[in-house]
Protein backbone atom coordinates (compact mmCIF):
# COMPACT_ATOMS: atom_id res chain seq x y z
CA UNK A 1 0.00 0.00 0.00
CA UNK A 2 1.31 3.20 -1.05
CA UNK A 3 1.16 6.92 0.74
CA UNK A 4 1.80 10.16 -0.44
CA UNK A 5 3.24 12.75 1.44
CA UNK A 6 5.30 15.75 1.62
CA UNK A 7 8.66 16.65 2.42
CA UNK A 8 11.19 19.47 3.03
CA UNK A 9 13.43 19.43 0.08
CA UNK A 10 15.61 22.21 1.04
CA UNK A 11 15.39 24.68 4.05
CA UNK A 12 13.56 28.19 3.23
CA UNK A 13 15.33 31.57 3.02
CA UNK A 14 13.00 33.77 3.99
CA UNK A 15 9.13 33.55 2.06
CA UNK A 16 8.91 29.49 1.45
CA UNK A 17 9.14 28.27 -2.49
CA UNK A 18 8.15 25.39 -4.59
CA UNK A 19 11.16 24.11 -4.75
CA UNK A 20 11.63 23.18 -0.88
CA UNK A 21 9.06 20.76 -1.28
CA UNK A 22 8.59 17.43 -2.63
CA UNK A 23 5.91 14.96 -3.54
CA UNK A 24 7.21 11.62 -2.86
CA UNK A 25 5.44 8.57 -2.35
CA UNK A 26 6.21 5.67 0.18
CA UNK A 27 5.04 2.10 1.55
CA UNK A 28 3.02 2.30 4.45
CA UNK A 29 4.14 -0.06 7.43
CA UNK A 30 1.61 -1.97 9.39
CA UNK A 31 0.22 -0.58 12.21
CA UNK A 32 1.99 -1.30 15.65
CA UNK A 33 -0.57 -2.01 19.12
CA UNK A 34 -2.29 1.08 19.85
CA UNK A 35 -2.56 2.87 16.61
CA UNK A 36 -4.65 3.56 13.80
CA UNK A 37 -4.00 4.11 10.17
CA UNK A 38 -6.25 7.20 8.59
CA UNK A 39 -7.08 8.56 5.02
CA UNK A 40 -6.76 12.13 5.40
CA UNK A 41 -10.13 14.50 4.18
CA UNK A 42 -8.38 17.81 5.34
CA UNK A 43 -5.54 19.27 6.70
CA UNK A 44 -4.58 22.84 8.34
CA UNK A 45 -1.97 24.85 6.57
CA UNK A 46 -0.34 26.34 9.88
CA UNK A 47 2.36 29.63 9.95
CA UNK A 48 4.06 28.05 12.63
CA UNK A 49 5.24 25.53 10.45
CA UNK A 50 7.24 27.89 9.29
CA UNK A 51 9.52 27.90 12.13
CA UNK A 52 9.97 24.07 11.98
CA UNK A 53 11.66 24.59 8.63
CA UNK A 54 15.13 26.25 9.16
CA UNK A 55 18.04 24.49 10.75
CA UNK A 56 18.31 24.13 14.08
CA UNK A 57 15.64 24.36 16.96
CA UNK A 58 13.86 27.48 17.59
CA UNK A 59 10.92 26.95 18.35
CA UNK A 60 8.75 24.50 20.50
CA UNK A 61 8.68 21.34 18.56
CA UNK A 62 11.75 19.77 16.66
CA UNK A 63 12.65 20.82 13.42
CA UNK A 64 12.12 19.05 10.51
CA UNK A 65 15.11 17.64 8.75
CA UNK A 66 15.99 16.95 5.10
CA UNK A 67 13.52 14.78 3.79
CA UNK A 68 11.27 14.92 6.46
CA UNK A 69 7.57 15.28 6.56
CA UNK A 70 5.86 18.73 6.27
CA UNK A 71 4.22 18.50 9.75
CA UNK A 72 0.42 19.89 10.60
CA UNK A 73 -2.64 18.85 11.91
CA UNK A 74 -5.00 16.14 9.76
CA UNK A 75 -8.34 15.09 10.45
CA UNK A 76 -8.78 11.74 8.65
CA UNK A 77 -11.53 9.07 8.82
CA UNK A 78 -10.15 5.55 10.17
CA UNK A 79 -9.65 2.82 7.87
CA UNK A 80 -7.86 0.61 10.71
CA UNK A 81 -7.11 0.20 14.36
CA UNK A 82 -5.68 -1.37 16.46
CA UNK A 83 -6.47 1.11 18.97
CA UNK A 84 -9.77 0.38 21.15
CA UNK A 85 -11.00 3.88 21.51
CA UNK A 86 -11.37 3.95 17.86
CA UNK A 87 -13.59 2.08 15.36
CA UNK A 88 -13.37 2.10 11.66
CA UNK A 89 -15.30 4.93 10.43
CA UNK A 90 -14.39 7.02 12.89
CA UNK A 91 -12.82 10.98 12.29
CA UNK A 92 -9.04 11.00 13.95
CA UNK A 93 -7.47 14.18 14.70
CA UNK A 94 -3.73 14.35 15.13
CA UNK A 95 -0.54 16.28 14.78
CA UNK A 96 1.27 14.22 11.88
CA UNK A 97 1.82 15.81 8.66
CA UNK A 98 1.14 16.68 5.03
CA UNK A 99 0.12 13.38 3.64
CA UNK A 100 -2.88 11.31 1.98
CA UNK A 101 -2.97 8.74 4.84
CA UNK A 102 -1.97 8.75 8.24
CA UNK A 103 -1.12 6.34 11.10
CA UNK A 104 -2.03 8.36 14.60
CA UNK A 105 -0.63 6.90 17.83
CA UNK A 106 -2.36 7.26 21.39
CA UNK A 107 0.41 9.14 22.84
CA UNK A 108 0.53 11.65 19.87
CA UNK A 109 -0.51 14.76 21.95
CA UNK A 110 -3.46 16.12 19.75
CA UNK A 111 -4.77 12.55 19.17
CA UNK A 112 -8.26 12.30 19.46
CA UNK A 113 -11.56 10.76 18.34
CA UNK A 114 -13.91 13.55 17.14
CA UNK A 115 -17.86 13.21 17.13
CA UNK A 116 -18.54 14.74 14.03
CA UNK A 117 -21.59 16.48 13.44
CA UNK A 118 -22.96 15.68 10.01
CA UNK A 119 -24.67 19.22 9.23
CA UNK A 120 -20.89 20.63 9.93
CA UNK A 121 -18.92 20.67 6.85
CA UNK A 122 -15.39 19.19 7.77
CA UNK A 123 -13.04 21.97 7.02
CA UNK A 124 -14.61 23.35 9.99
CA UNK A 125 -12.87 20.68 12.08
CA UNK A 126 -9.33 21.91 11.26
CA UNK A 127 -10.72 25.72 11.33
CA UNK A 128 -13.60 28.04 13.98
CA UNK A 129 -14.07 24.14 15.55
CA UNK A 130 -10.33 22.83 15.49
CA UNK A 131 -6.95 24.27 17.08
CA UNK A 132 -7.24 27.55 15.68
CA UNK A 133 -10.70 28.12 17.18
CA UNK A 134 -10.06 26.51 20.53
CA UNK A 135 -6.81 28.90 20.43
CA UNK A 136 -8.75 31.88 20.12
CA UNK A 137 -11.11 30.84 22.83
CA UNK A 138 -8.65 29.44 25.47
CA UNK A 139 -6.06 32.78 24.46
CA UNK A 140 -8.69 35.20 25.65
CA UNK A 141 -10.94 33.46 28.43
CA UNK A 142 -8.03 31.80 30.47
CA UNK A 143 -4.90 33.72 29.46
CA UNK A 144 -6.36 36.96 28.86
CA UNK A 145 -8.93 36.39 31.47
CA UNK A 146 -11.44 38.56 29.59
CA UNK A 147 -14.34 39.89 30.92
CA UNK A 148 -17.25 42.19 29.55
CA UNK A 149 -16.38 45.45 28.70
CA UNK A 150 -12.85 45.18 28.00
CA UNK A 151 -11.06 46.58 25.13
CA UNK A 152 -9.52 43.62 23.09
CA UNK A 153 -7.03 44.32 19.97
CA UNK A 154 -6.42 41.75 17.96
CA UNK A 155 -3.46 41.74 15.19
CA UNK A 156 -3.61 39.83 11.84
CA UNK A 157 -7.37 39.79 12.65
CA UNK A 158 -8.47 38.36 9.48
CA UNK A 159 -6.58 35.28 9.73
CA UNK A 160 -7.03 31.91 10.97
CA UNK A 161 -6.79 32.97 14.90
CA UNK A 162 -7.64 36.29 14.80
CA UNK A 163 -11.08 35.75 12.79
CA UNK A 164 -12.15 34.18 15.19
CA UNK A 165 -10.67 35.91 18.49
CA UNK A 166 -12.10 39.25 17.57
CA UNK A 167 -15.67 37.60 17.43
CA UNK A 168 -15.31 35.72 20.68
CA UNK A 169 -14.69 39.13 22.52
CA UNK A 170 -17.60 40.83 20.62
CA UNK A 171 -19.64 37.84 21.42
CA UNK A 172 -18.71 38.28 25.60
CA UNK A 173 -19.42 41.76 25.79
CA UNK A 174 -16.08 43.52 24.72
CA UNK A 175 -14.61 46.58 22.18
CA UNK A 176 -13.04 44.52 20.01
CA UNK A 177 -10.56 46.24 17.29
CA UNK A 178 -8.44 44.60 14.79
CA UNK A 179 -5.22 45.27 13.49
CA UNK A 180 -5.12 43.74 9.61
CA UNK A 181 -3.52 45.36 6.30
CA UNK A 182 -5.17 47.49 4.29
CA UNK A 183 -6.98 44.68 1.76
CA UNK A 184 -8.42 43.00 4.70
CA UNK A 185 -9.89 46.41 6.74
CA UNK A 186 -13.53 45.92 5.28
CA UNK A 187 -13.37 42.23 5.89
CA UNK A 188 -12.63 43.09 9.70
CA UNK A 189 -15.26 45.59 10.32
CA UNK A 190 -17.56 43.60 8.08
CA UNK A 191 -18.44 40.20 8.00
CA UNK A 192 -16.25 39.73 11.47
CA UNK A 193 -17.80 42.21 12.71
CA UNK A 194 -14.77 43.96 14.93
CA UNK A 195 -16.09 47.56 15.98
CA UNK A 196 -12.74 48.91 15.04
CA UNK A 197 -9.96 48.29 12.53
CA UNK A 198 -6.48 50.12 12.17
CA UNK A 199 -4.76 49.61 8.86
CA UNK A 200 -0.99 48.73 10.17
CA UNK A 201 0.34 49.64 6.40
CA UNK A 202 -1.64 52.84 5.83
CA UNK A 203 -0.88 54.10 9.18
CA UNK A 204 1.47 57.48 9.11
CA UNK A 205 1.35 56.78 12.87
CA UNK A 206 0.51 53.02 14.21
CA UNK A 207 0.40 54.30 17.89
CA UNK A 208 -2.19 56.99 17.47
CA UNK A 209 -4.07 54.47 15.21
CA UNK A 210 -4.01 52.43 17.74
CA UNK A 211 -5.42 55.06 20.51
CA UNK A 212 -7.53 56.51 18.53
CA UNK A 213 -9.46 52.98 18.24
CA UNK A 214 -8.98 51.92 21.73
CA UNK A 215 -9.66 55.33 23.54
CA UNK A 216 -7.85 57.02 26.44
CA UNK A 217 -7.26 53.71 28.57
CA UNK A 218 -5.45 51.66 25.91
CA UNK A 219 -6.37 48.30 25.64
CA UNK A 220 -7.42 45.27 28.60
CA UNK A 221 -6.26 42.55 26.57
CA UNK A 222 -4.12 42.19 23.28
CA UNK A 223 -4.09 39.33 21.81
CA UNK A 224 -1.10 39.02 19.90
CA UNK A 225 -0.68 36.98 17.06
CA UNK A 226 2.18 38.65 15.26
CA UNK A 227 4.77 39.78 17.23
CA UNK A 228 7.52 42.86 15.90
CA UNK A 229 6.61 46.68 14.85
CA UNK A 230 3.18 45.82 16.23
CA UNK A 231 3.89 44.43 19.59
CA UNK A 232 6.38 47.14 20.80
CA UNK A 233 3.64 49.45 19.51
CA UNK A 234 0.91 48.04 21.80
CA UNK A 235 3.08 48.22 24.60
CA UNK A 236 3.13 51.90 24.50
CA UNK A 237 -0.84 51.09 24.07
CA UNK A 238 -1.53 48.87 26.81
CA UNK A 239 -4.22 50.16 30.05
CA UNK A 240 -2.96 49.53 33.51
CA UNK A 241 -3.16 45.54 34.37
CA UNK A 242 -3.49 44.94 30.62
CA UNK A 243 -2.63 41.57 29.72
CA UNK A 244 -1.15 40.53 26.49
CA UNK A 245 -1.86 37.49 24.89
CA UNK A 246 1.03 35.83 22.90
CA UNK A 247 -0.15 33.65 20.38
CA UNK A 248 2.25 33.80 17.37
CA UNK A 249 4.93 35.34 16.31
CA UNK A 250 4.27 35.49 12.15
CA UNK A 251 6.32 39.07 11.77
CA UNK A 252 9.69 36.37 12.31
CA UNK A 253 8.73 33.70 11.07
CA UNK A 254 10.35 34.02 7.96
CA UNK A 255 13.28 36.02 9.54
CA UNK A 256 13.89 34.03 12.71
CA UNK A 257 17.72 34.75 12.75
CA UNK A 258 17.00 38.53 12.52
CA UNK A 259 13.84 39.31 14.45
CA UNK A 260 12.55 42.68 15.03
CA UNK A 261 13.90 44.32 18.08
CA UNK A 262 11.73 45.34 20.61
CA UNK A 263 12.33 48.21 22.54
CA UNK A 264 9.33 49.33 24.74
CA UNK A 265 9.77 46.63 27.43
CA UNK A 266 9.79 49.23 29.98
CA UNK A 267 6.11 49.47 29.77
CA UNK A 268 5.16 45.91 31.32
CA UNK A 269 6.31 47.49 34.80
CA UNK A 270 5.18 51.12 33.94
CA UNK A 271 1.88 49.64 33.01
CA UNK A 272 1.78 46.65 35.66
CA UNK A 273 1.66 44.67 32.34
CA UNK A 274 0.79 40.54 32.22
CA UNK A 275 2.87 39.27 28.99
CA UNK A 276 2.10 35.45 28.58
CA UNK A 277 2.25 32.86 25.88
CA UNK A 278 0.86 29.34 25.67
CA UNK A 279 -0.05 26.69 23.41
CA UNK A 280 -3.72 25.58 23.45
CA UNK A 281 -3.26 21.92 23.36
CA UNK A 282 -1.63 22.22 27.23
CA UNK A 283 -5.24 23.35 27.94
CA UNK A 284 -7.12 20.12 27.27
CA UNK A 285 -9.59 20.20 30.18
CA UNK A 286 -11.34 23.69 27.88
CA UNK A 287 -11.60 21.40 24.69
CA UNK A 288 -15.20 20.98 25.30
CA UNK A 289 -16.13 23.64 26.78
CA UNK A 290 -14.70 25.67 23.06
CA UNK A 291 -16.13 23.28 21.01
CA UNK A 292 -19.27 23.31 22.46
CA UNK A 293 -19.39 26.98 21.92
CA UNK A 294 -17.85 27.39 19.04
CA UNK A 295 -20.14 24.63 17.73
CA UNK A 296 -23.43 26.81 18.89
CA UNK A 297 -21.89 30.08 17.71
CA UNK A 298 -21.06 28.59 14.11
CA UNK A 299 -24.81 26.71 13.67
CA UNK A 300 -26.82 29.67 14.35
CA UNK A 301 -24.34 32.89 12.96
CA UNK A 302 -23.30 34.53 15.90
CA UNK A 303 -19.45 33.61 14.51
CA UNK A 304 -18.82 33.88 10.65
CA UNK A 305 -15.81 31.15 10.19
CA UNK A 306 -13.89 32.33 7.34
CA UNK A 307 -12.18 29.84 5.19
CA UNK A 308 -9.89 29.98 2.11
CA UNK A 309 -9.58 26.05 1.21
CA UNK A 310 -7.23 24.85 -1.73
CA UNK A 311 -7.97 20.98 -3.09
CA UNK A 312 -5.68 17.71 -3.70
CA UNK A 313 -2.42 17.18 -1.62
CA UNK A 314 -0.28 18.92 -4.89
CA UNK A 315 -1.92 22.37 -3.54
CA UNK A 316 -0.17 22.31 -0.11
CA UNK A 317 3.10 24.27 -0.88
CA UNK A 318 1.07 26.57 -2.60
CA UNK A 319 -1.41 27.02 0.04
CA UNK A 320 1.65 27.48 2.55
CA UNK A 321 3.20 29.75 0.44
CA UNK A 322 0.31 32.10 -0.19
CA UNK A 323 -0.08 31.92 3.90
CA UNK A 324 3.31 32.63 4.49
CA UNK A 325 3.28 35.49 1.86
CA UNK A 326 0.02 37.60 3.98
CA UNK A 327 -2.35 36.61 0.96
CA UNK A 328 -5.03 34.73 2.75
CA UNK A 329 -8.03 35.81 5.04
CA UNK A 330 -9.14 32.85 7.56
CA UNK A 331 -8.09 29.36 8.13
CA UNK A 332 -5.61 27.98 5.52
CA UNK A 333 -7.28 24.44 4.34
CA UNK A 334 -6.37 21.58 2.33
CA UNK A 335 -8.80 19.18 1.33
CA UNK A 336 -7.64 15.89 -0.16
CA UNK A 337 -10.52 15.47 -2.26
CA UNK A 338 -13.41 18.06 -3.80
CA UNK A 339 -16.17 16.00 -1.80
CA UNK A 340 -15.15 17.16 1.51
CA UNK A 341 -17.75 20.07 2.03
CA UNK A 342 -16.73 23.49 3.14
CA UNK A 343 -18.20 25.96 5.12
CA UNK A 344 -18.39 28.55 1.87
CA UNK A 345 -21.94 26.31 1.58
CA UNK A 346 -22.76 25.74 5.06
CA UNK A 347 -25.96 27.57 6.22
CA UNK A 348 -26.54 28.60 9.96
CA UNK A 349 -30.18 27.44 11.42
Amino acid sequence: MKNRRIVLASHPHGVPAPDNFRLVEEDIRPLADGEVRTRNRVFAIDPAIRGLLDEGDGTYLPSVPLGGLIPTMVLGEVVESRNPAFAVGDHARGFIGWEEQSIIAADNFACENVKIDPTMPLTAYMGALGWSGITAYVGLKRIGEMKAGDTVVVSAAAGAVGSVAGQVARLAGCRAVGIASTDKIAEVTGDLRYDAAVDYKAADDLGAAVREACGDKGADIYFDNVGGRILDTMLMNMADFGRIVVCGMVANYNSQNDPYPIRNLWQVLVNRITMRGFLAYEHLDMLEEAQQQLGDWIRTGALRATENVATGIESAPDAFIRLMSGQTRGKTIVRLDPDVTTLDGFAPV
